[in-house]
């Protein structure tokens, strides 16, 4: 059944008078005064009222703030944003980028015919010391470089000489003459956890985008790839890094360096994966190259396979982790220690070890001297050795 709308229907009875147009106005008057007076005295008790049930939830932390709970107080205690939440970033990459570089270098290339040419290669670095030594990857500064080149922040451009590099861990250190530079400080990545800030500072495609400044998180900790010549446990982060950035810091919102970005996962699909050295490994490699202009390798006096290789070697083999050790150096530091050969390496350094690639970053992270446990799987029981490692033979570095 349709209904109509009410005013539509006719009702028989008496048909009232018109109100007069002065009656609609006096109403309207009476009306607007009452409402004014109610808004006046009424309404502004029931938001007292309102604000006063607020302040009894307000956290016991912020009571004991002292004093009024003034917008500077709350601030001060995290319970108000101090304006734009990404102000930490802008304050983190202003303390850091006077001492981000951009390197230049000129490397002697040949034609098919033999013919030489000069090709100018570009990355980034980071100054770690006021007198002008400067950390940056391998690979920037390799080749047969007939120029090295430094672009400071402050528009200058220097000559610079290769102090030492360690194709292993794809490190370098260069130096340019001076003082009073900016440096940058170190932070310890051993302390990094999933979701941390992560700010990427580097010189992109060139000088063009020099210390440019891309923001992302940490992603990982412990991606165990190929870098150089060896394997390396590395920070992944979703800070975009392109080609120009490898030598250039990541960083955390303290303006500390807990990375060198060293390399990116270049495959169709595959977006925001990054990575790069972390801040502890590069401090120790650093240092032996500032002081001695080399990288000594620890060396456990070791052969190991994967387990899928050791089966294939040994079908009868019964082994569910770790890594399988088929020959033990005689009178080297595991032998010494009561390693076997026969025993599956299940950890070191505290560290799980389920592949060959993580036990050699995890090796490389050592220098001779350090004394290490390694835990092994024998005969079904878990036996622990203290091992001492030393140099590693020319042969084996």
């Amino acid at each position: 059944m349709d209904i109509e709308p009410y005013e539509n229907h006719n009702f028989n009875g008496p048909k009232s008078k018109k109100p007069r147009l002065w009656s609609y106005l006096l109403v309207g008057l009476v009306g607007a005064v009452i409402g004014g007076l109610l808004t006046a005295t009424v309404v502004p008790q029931i938001i007292i009222g309102r604000m006063d049930a607020l302040q009894i939830s307000v956290p016991s932390s912020m009571a004991a703030l002292g004093g009024e709970n003034s917008y500077s107080s709350l601030r001060s205690a995290g319970y108000v944003p101090s304006g734009d939440p990404w102000q930490v970033v802008v304050d983190a990459a202003e303390n850091v980028s006077p001492a981000v570089v951009g390197i230049v270098n000129s490397r002697a290339l040949y034609d098919i015919l033999g013919r030489e040419y000069v090709r100018d290669t570009s990355g980034s670095g980071v100054i770690i010391t006021s007198d002008g030594y400067i950390v940056t990857n391998n690979h920037v500064v390799s080749g047969d470089s007939r120029k090295l080149a430094v672009l400071l922040a402050d528009g200058r451009t220097m000559d610079a000489k290769i102090v030492g590099t360690d194709p292993a861990t794809d490190l370098a250190v260069v130096k340019i003459e001076g003082s009073g530079f900016p440096t940058a400080v170190f932070g310890d990545s051993d302390s990094l956890k999933p979701g941390q800030l992560a700010i990427a500072i580097g010189n992109p495609l060139g000088m063009e985008f020099n210390r440019s400044v891309t923001v992302g998180v940490i992603s990982g900790l412990d991606r165990v790839l190929r870098i150089g010549d060896g394997y390396m446990r590395l920070i992944q982060t979703d800070a975009v890094i392109n080609p120009g950035n490898s030598g250039g810091p990541l960083i955390n919102g303290d303006a500390q360096v807990i990375g060198l970005n060293s390399a990116k996962l270049d495959v169709p699909a595959v977006e925001g994966m990054g990575f790069a050295i972390p801040s502890n490994q590069v401090k120790r490699i650093v240092t032996e190259i500032m002081e001695t202009g080399k990288v000594r390798r620890a060396f456990a006096g070791l052969s190991l396979m994967d387990r899928t290789e050791a089966k294939l070697y040994k079908p009868n083999l019964k082994i569910d982790r770790g890594i399988y050790v088929y020959d033990v150096v005689s009178g080297g530091p595991a032998s010494k220690a009561g390693v076997r050969k026969g025993d599956a390496i299940i950890e070191f350094g505290g560290r799980t070890v389920n592949d060959l690639a993580t036990f050699v970053a995890l090796i490389s992270e050592q220098s001779p001297g350090d004394s290490v446990k390694v835990k092994v799987l024998r005969d079904g029981q878990e036996l622990g050795f203290d091992v001492t490692l030393i140099e590693a033979p020319s042969d084996n570095r």
